[in-house]
């Protein structure tokens, strides 16, 4: 269970609180206006912002001094993280080793990724070699073989196409349910939240709200929610 106990986020003069749990292995969309927080929130859960009030605990235990690198956590941003200088196997590499020092059961973990994602053949090239789609593809190819049992996506697929991103939502779908971890995706777009599944955080007026079902809170939005929507 990730757990925001009383939990208040602060930067220069905007505040952000959150007071909720969700369980292991639900899919969350985070989803309210521009600036109200929502990369906030994640980058606080990552451990790149220290709480100013509360704690965030994952399984009881207090992630406060924990390093980025050290949570139990993967986040992928929109410009998706690559190394240019790295060819794709590499790049998926890092997730296992960061030395890249990888045995032939690590290059084993990595084939099947690159093929479980629909990168087959790609290994050899360079990010700059790769379509948006192929890119979001190898970032979340990496995540996958990082394992780690909580996936923050902050808008990683915002700059794709209608089909692209429902292909990529899809795939995030399926790589939640094999690895089991828990997703928290922020979002613009209500469609995102609903092909996402699972539950909502709704953000604004300094509170990121506890999670709602989704098509529970889609269909009887509270006011703020609805003001956001606009008419349908």
């Amino acid at each position: 269970m990730l757990q925001l106990d009383h939990l208040a986020l602060r930067q220069d003069d905007f505040t952000l609180t959150a007071d909720w749990s969700v369980d292991a292995g639900q899919r969350v969309a985070v989803i309210g206006p521009s600036g109200a927080g929502k990369s906030t929130l994640l980058a606080a859960i990552a451990g790149f912002l220290a709480p100013a009030n509360g704690k965030i605990l994952w399984l009881g235990q207090d992630l406060a001094g924990v390093p980025p690198g050290e949570r139990p956590v993967t986040i992928l941003f929109q410009d998706q993280n690559l190394f240019p200088h790295l060819t794709v196997a590499q790049n998926l590499g890092l997730g296992l080793r960061p030395d890249l020092r990888l045995s032939p059961a690590d290059q084993a973990r990595i084939d099947a990724a690159v093929q479980r994602t629909g990168l087959a053949g790609l290994g050899p090239r360079r990010p700059a070699q790769l379509s948006g789609g192929q890119a979001s593809r190898a970032a979340l190819a990496r995540a996958l073989l990082r394992a780690r049992p909580i996936l923050l996506l902050d808008e990683p697929f915002a700059a794709l196409g209608p089909a692209l991103r429902a292909e990529m939502l899809a795939l995030v779908r399926e790589v939640a349910d094999e690895t089991g971890a828990l997703v928290l995706m922020v979002t613009h777009d209500p469609a995102d939240a609903l092909a996402l599944g699972g539950q909502t955080v709704f953000v604004a007026d300094a509170v990121a709200h506890p999670p709602v079902e989704t098509l529970a809170l889609f269909d009887a939005p509270p006011p703020a929610l609805r003001a956001y929507l606009g008419p349908k």
